[in-house]
């Protein structure tokens, strides 16, 4: 796995396609459920089939090579 990057966000809660867009991970929202459909979105090392789960400062997304970590 690659260097995990830092996303801010403004709230303290953030949807898991959300931030996938905001970490431009993918193109738009609709781009997020045959990701996690395919099984190839992890939240905090576990895998996430949810586009709606809530994520908070210090969750860690990974898709692939790229990880995110929310801060």
């Amino acid at each position: 796995m690659s260097v995990v990057r830092e996303v801010s966000i403004r709230d303290e809660t953030i949807r898991l396609g959300q931030l996938l867009k905001l970490a431009d991970l993918i193109d738009n929202g609709a781009d997020a459920k045959p990701l996690l459909m395919q099984g190839l979105v992890f939240v905090n090392g576990e895998l996430e089939t949810r586009r709606g789960r809530q994520l908070v400062k210090g969750d860690v997304v990974s898709l692939g090579d790229d990880a995110v970590r929310i801060a």
